[in-house]
C-alpha cells in the first residue's frame, strides 16, 4: 500500500467533435439539459439550452465560483427561459453569448462548448 490517497477523475473542459448527444426532441423547446460524458479517464460536464432549432452549449462551471450552474437536474434557466442562471449566487448570463449580463461574474462569460444540430441530432463540433 502506497499511502497515497486515490486521486479524482479528471474534470475536462472540451470534447471531441462529432459525438452524437441525442434528438433534437430530447430538449423541450426553450429548456435546458445536462450531459456528462466519460472521455478517457476524464469527465465532461456540459449543457444544451434549446431555442425552437437553435441549440447552444457551455460547459457547466461558473465563472464566478467554478461550481456547476444549476443545483437541480437541468434547471439552468430563468423561469421566465430568457437567460441562464447560476442557482447559487445569481449570476445571470446571455444564451446566445455566454456573457454575464447580471450578478457577481461582471466582465466574464460561460466557456462555449461547441454543439450543432446536424441532420436532427445534437453532436459536438
Amino acid at each position: 500500500m502506497s499511502g497515497q490517497e486515490p486521486q479524482p477523475p479528471a474534470r475536462l473542459f472540451s470534447t471531441p467533435a462529432g459525438v452524437k448527444l441525442g434528438p433534437l426532441e430530447l430538449i423541450a423547446d426553450g429548456a435546458a439539459r445536462n450531459f456528462v460524458l466519460q472521455i478517457g479517464e476524464g469527465f465532461f460536464h456540459g449543457f444544451v439550452v434549446r431555442q425552437g432549432e437553435a441549440v447552444r452549449g457551455y460547459v457547466d462551471r461558473c465563472p464566478h465560483a467554478g461550481l456547476p450552474l444549476a443545483q437541480k437536474l437541468d434547471d439552468y434557466l430563468t423561469p421566465a427561459g430568457d437567460l441562464i442562471t447560476c442557482s447559487w449566487h445569481g449570476a445571470l448570463f446571455d444564451i446566445d453569448t455566454g456573457a454575464c449580463v447580471g450578478g457577481p461574474c461582471a466582465g466574464a462569460a460561460l466557456r462555449p462548448w461547441p454543439v450543432a444540430l446536424i441532420d436532427g441530432w445534437i453532436r459536438t463540433t
